[in-house]
């Protein structure tokens, strides 16, 4: 009897001690990915962008430097616009603020609201990388049947490393539904998010 109580606590014991473990890996589970956007901030690893730069005025222009930046654009699961850069690359010398254009067309008969999501490889050159103006800052409805240029303007800190010559920026847009009211240009309806 004694050995019978004993070991029903033990096992008592056991299935506490699996509870807690099942709470703390769904608990481990939601705090990953705040976790993992705070590290990809710090260590710029993953290719992860920041969000708006503010160019200073002392920033300073290394006409002896060039970088090539190449651009590629995808679509998402189920995303179903033409979206392309309209230039594939450009040479630029680190320190000057550059403006290019994606290209993104509705083909639907329906109003969609798109979301550009940005990555930069090698990701060593992401804490380098700096975006004063992005379309992937906002979500970007299209009304049906409609096309639109995006800009994008950033600069390359002269800080980045001497061994590092060629960034490449890929952008994946992603469908984010029908708009509640899109009427006007594409940007009159847009949410701002930290999406950089």
């Amino acid at each position: 009897m004694a050995d019978q109580q004993q070991g029903k606590r033990s096992n008592s014991r056991v299935i506490a001690w699996c509870m807690a473990g099942v709470v703390g890996m769904f608990a481990f589970g939601f705090a990953l990915v705040p976790l993992y956007d705070v590290f990809c901030d710090i260590t710029g690893i993953n290719g992860k962008t920041s969000g708006r730069y503010e160019a200073g005025t002392s920033d300073q222009v290394d006409e002896n430097r060039t970088v090539t930046v190449q651009f590629l654009a995808s679509n998402g699961p189920g995303m179903t616009w033409e979206f392309r850069p309209v230039v594939r690359s450009v040479k630029v010398h680190p320190g000057e603020a550059v403006t290019v254009n994606f290209f993104a067309s509705n083909p639907t008969d329906s109003n969609m609201v798109g979301q550009a999501v940005p990555s930069l490889s090698p990701s060593e050159g992401t804490l380098y990388f700096h975006k004063t103006e992005c379309f992937c800052f906002n979500q970007q409805p299209l009304e049906a049947g409609e096309s639109v240029e995006m800009p994008l303007v950033f600069i390359v800190d002269p800080e980045l490393p001497e061994h590092i010559t060629k960034l490449t920026l890929s952008y994946t847009l992603y469908d984010q539904g029908k708009p509640v009211n899109v009427s006007g240009p594409a940007t009159a309806d847009t949410i701002t998010n930290n999406n950089g």
